[in-house]
C-alpha cells in the first residue's frame, strides 16, 4: 500500500468515520435450502448460519426469533390484540379461533455449534440456546439447524390464503438469529412489531410446486431452469418441483411470495435498479399496477437524487394482500384497491429502502426513525410526481393535533409493543416522525436540511443508526446545536404554543410582545405584514441552538434579533412602523411550527380596537 502524507491520511479517516461513536456490527451468513409443501403448508428446511462476533463481549447464549410461533391460540400477540381499547382490525381475536390445521409454528428438529449439539428452549416467539462453547469477541461460529414450519392463515404479514387470494406471504418464516449490539440482546417476544436484524449474506433455496411463481429477497441465481418472466426462453419442467435458488448480499432479512397466478411486470429506474413487479392481473389490478409501475420508476428517481443512491441493482413489489410491509430489496403491498391507494402504499414501501433496508436504526426502540422518515420521503416524493399543491406533511400535523387534542398522547421513546393504544403508537410512528423532520427543516434552513439528510444516509447506510448518530449529523451540517430538540419531541409530551401578545405604540413605532404559552421552546419566524402591502421579516432564535439558521432568497432583508432565553415566557421587539400602517403580524407563517394552537399566531389589526390586547 502506499504510503500517505500524514495530513492527508488523517483528513481521510475523519471523513470516513465522520466523528461516529465507538462502532461495531455483528454479521451473519445464512445459507437454506427449504421445501415448501403447497398442501400441507408445510415447510422443511435446513439452515446453516455463520454468526461473526464483532463485539468485546464472550457470548454464552444467543436467541432465535420464531415469529410464526406468535399465530397461536393465547400467544402474547393474541392476548395483547384482545387487550388492546383499539385493536388492529385486521387482527382484533381472529388468532383465538384458529385451528390446529391454521396456525403458525416453528419447530427446531436439531441445533449443533461447530458440530455439536446445543442445548436449547423455546418460549413463545424466541428460541435460547446456550452455547457448547463460549463465543469470543471477534470469534466466529457455525450454527446447523434442521426445522419444520406451519404457515398459518394470514392474520398479518405473513402467511397464506389471504383475503385476496394471494397464496403465500412469506415474511419473518425462518428462524432469525436476534439482533446483539451496544445494548445486548434484542430478543423481542413477536407482539405486533417491529424488527430488529444483523446484517448479513442469504443464499436460499426454495423447492415448490412448478406451477408457483416466487418473488422476494435477493436475485435469482438461475432464471433459465425457472422462467416464469425472469427468462424469456425458458420452459421448466412443471412435472416435478422446482427449486429457485435466490442470493442477497448485505441485507437485514430475506422475504419472498409465491402464488401460480402471478403476473411478472419489469421496469427500469433510469441509473437505477430493475423493478420487478408480482400481482395477480385481474379487472381490480390491471390498469391501476400498470400505472402505479410508472409511479414506482418516478419514486426511485426521486429518493435517489434527495436523499441518496439506492443501494442494490433490483427491487421487486409483490401483491401481498394485506396493506403493505417493507423487506430488503421488495415490499409486498396490497393488491386491489383504487390507484392513489396502491401508489401511496408502494411510495410508503419503496421508501424503507432508505429507512430501514439501509438505513437500519431499532425500529422497535425508534419506529419514528423509520416509520416517520419513511412517511416524509414518500410524501415528498409523491407531491413531487403529481405535482401537489397542498403541503406534503399536512395530514401528518394534523394526526399530531388530533393525538393531542384525544388525550392519548405518550412520549415516542418506548418499545413500539408498549403504547396504551395503537393510535399513540401509529401517530408517533409515522406523523410524529414526519412531523420531526419536517421542523427540523425549519430549523436549520431547507438547504441545510437536505445536506444533512444526504450526509446522514451516506454515513450509516448498512449500520444501524441511533437517534444521537441522526441528530449529530445535522449537528455537524448546520453548525447549530439541536439535543434541546430531539430531547423535547422524542422524549415528552411537551406542546408548541406560541401566541401574539401586547401590541402597544411606542414613539415612532410598534413594540410588540410574543409570548411561548407551551412549554416546548422553539426559533421564531415573524412576519409583519404593512397596509402598503411590503412585509417585514424577523428571525429569534433560542439560546440552545448557539446560532442562526441561514435566510433563504424568501427571507432576504430578515431582521435577527438577539436569541430568546427558553426560560423566558415572553419576548418583546419593537417595529420600526407605527400601528396604524400595520395589517397583520404572524408567528411561523409557512405553519411549519407544530403550534397547538394556531389561532392567536395572527393578528390582523383590521379586526382589532385600536390598541386593544389581542390576548383577551
Amino acid at each position: 500500500m502506499k504510503r500517505l502524507p500524514l495530513l492527508f491520511a488523517l483528513s481521510m479517516v475523519g471523513s470516513t468515520v465522520d466523528a461516529q461513536r465507538d462502532y461495531w456490527q455483528q454479521r451473519v451468513e445464512y445459507v437454506m435450502n427449504v421445501t415448501l409443501d403447497v398442501t400441507s403448508h408445510k415447510v422443511n428446511g435446513t439452515q446453516q448460519l455463520t454468526y461473526q462476533n464483532n463485539s468485546p463481549d464472550t457470548l454464552t447464549k444467543v436467541y432465535y426469533h420464531l415469529y410464526f410461533n406468535a399465530f397461536q391460540p393465547g400467544s402474547m400477540m393474541d392476548v395483547r390484540s384482545r387487550s388492546l381499547p383499539d385493536p388492529d382490525r385486521r387482527v382484533a381475536d381472529r388468532i383465538s379461533k384458529l385451528k390446529d390445521d391454521e396456525i403458525g409454528y416453528q419447530h427446531i428438529q436439531a441445533l449443533k455449534q461447530d458440530g455439536k449439539e446445543v442445548i436449547f428452549k423455546v418460549t413463545g416467539t424466541i428460541l435460547e440456546v446456550t452455547l457448547a462453547k463460549p463465543l469470543l469477541p471477534k470469534g466466529k461460529a457455525v450454527f446447523d439447524m434442521k426445522f419444520e414450519s406451519q404457515v398459518p392463515i394470514q392474520i398479518r404479514r405473513s402467511g397464506r390464503n389471504n383475503r385476496e387470494g394471494i397464496s403465500y406471504s412469506m415474511t419473518q418464516w425462518y428462524p432469525k438469529i436476534a439482533e446483539y449490539d451496544f445494548q445486548g440482546w434484542h430478543a423481542y417476544q413477536y407482539v405486533a412489531r417491529e424488527f430488529h436484524s444483523p446484517w448479513g449474506d442469504f443464499d436460499v433455496k426454495i423447492t415448490i410446486d412448478p406451477k408457483f411463481v416466487i418473488g422476494g429477497t435477493g436475485v435469482l441465481q438461475n432464471p433459465e431452469q425457472i422462467g416464469h418472466g425472469y427468462s424469456q426462453s425458458a420452459k421448466p419442467d412443471l412435472s416435478r418441483n422446482l427449486t429457485w435458488h435466490f442470493v442477497a448480499k448485505n441485507v437485514i432479512d430475506f422475504a419472498w411470495a409465491a402464488d401460480p397466478d402471478y403476473t411478472h411486470d419489469k421496469a427500469k429506474v433510469p441509473n437505477g435498479p430493475e423493478l420487478h413487479f408480482f400481482y395477480q392481473k385481474n379487472e381490480k389490478t390491471a390498469e391501476t399496477w400498470k400505472k402505479m409501475q410508472e409511479y414506482a420508476v418516478k419514486v426511485f428517481q426521486y429518493l435517489n437524487d434527495n436523499f441518496g443512491r439506492y443501494p442494490f441493482d433490483t427491487y421487486s413489489i409483490i401483491q401481498g394482500g394485506d396493506g403493505g410491509m417493507e423487506y430488503p430489496m421488495c415490499t409486498l403491498i396490497l393488491g386491489e384497491g383504487s390507484l392513489a391507494g396502491v401508489s401511496g402504499t408502494m411510495a410508503h414501501e419503496v421508501a424503507h429502502s432508505w429507512y430501514q433496508m439501509a438505513l437500519a436504526s431499532n425500529e422497535a426502540l425508534h419506529a419514528w426513525m423509520d416509520e416517520g422518515f419513511t412517511d416524509f420521503a414518500s410524501s415528498e416524493a409523491m407531491a413531487s410526481i403529481l405535482n401537489e399543491t397542498i403541503p406534503p406533511h399536512q395530514s401528518s400535523y394534523a394526526s399530531y393535533f388530533s393525538l393531542v387534542n384525544s388525550g392519548l398522547q405518550e412520549p415516542a421513546n418506548q418499545h413500539s409493543d408498549h403504547f396504551n393504544t395503537n393510535r399513540a403508537y401509529s401517530t408517533m410512528a409515522y406523523s410524529m416522525g414526519a412531523v420531526f423532520l419536517e421542523q427540523l427543516k425549519y430549523i436549520i434552513g431547507e438547504d441545510t436540511f437536505y445536506k444533512g439528510m444526504k450526509r446522514y444516509y451516506n454515513t450509516w447506510k448498512m449500520k444501524h443508526p441511533q437517534p444521537n448518530d441522526f441528530i449529530r449529523i445535522m449537528e455537524k451540517t448546520s453548525g447549530l446545536q439541536l439535543h434541546w430538540y430531539l430531547r423535547y419531541w422524542i422524549n415528552t409530551t411537551k406542546r408548541i404554543d406560541y401566541g401574539v401578545g401586547r401590541i402597544l405604540e411606542t414613539n415612532g413605532g410598534t413594540l410588540v410582545e410574543l409570548n411561548r404559552i407551551g412549554e416546548f421552546p422553539m426559533p421564531i419566524d415573524l412576519t409583519v405584514t404593512f397596509k402598503d402591502g411590503t412585509k417585514q421579516l424577523f428571525y429569534i432564535s433560542m439560546n440552545e441552538l448557539l446560532g442562526n439558521k441561514p435566510a433563504n432568497k424568501a427571507a432576504e432583508g430578515r431582521i435577527t434579533l438577539q436569541p430568546w432565553p427558553w426560560v423566558n415566557p415572553s419576548y418583546s421587539l419593537i417595529v420600526s412602523k407605527q400601528q396604524s400602517e400595520i395589517e397583520s403580524i404572524e408567528i411561523d407563517p409557512s405553519q411549519r411550527l407544530a403550534d397547538v394552537n394556531r389561532k392567536n399566531n395572527k393578528v390582523v389589526f383590521a379586526e382589532l380596537k385600536p390598541y386593544s390586547d389581542p390576548t383577551k
